[in-house]
């Protein structure tokens, strides 16, 4: 038995701004940071790059804790290569 939540997978890269966005609305920032591989890096803005999954699940603890809510962008195509993916979005904000 687990104190897990059951989550949607992302099956493919493009799922990654939607089910970010849906597990932040409702406050999962656990399920945030399951979404990134532990060595992910993550453009946190402004030339900072948030380096890894732990480093990643405090980044969006401390933006959710503000109360701002995650909007979907505009995202392009991921660019896949093996088991790697680079995703990226333009935030409307």
């Amino acid at each position: 038995m687990t104190d897990e939540p059951s989550r949607e997978p992302a099956r493919d890269p493009q799922d990654l701004e939607r089910l970010l966005i849906s597990r932040q609305w409702v406050g999962d920032i656990n399920g945030m940071a399951a979404l990134f591989e532990p060595n992910a890096v993550v453009d946190s803005g402004e030339g900072r790059l948030t380096l890894g999954r732990e480093a990643i699940r405090a980044l969006f603890a401390d933006i959710t804790a503000t109360g701002r809510k995650f909007a979907a962008g505009n995202q392009a195509p991921a660019v896949v290569s093996g088991d790697l993916a680079l995703t990226s979005t333009r935030l409307p904000d």
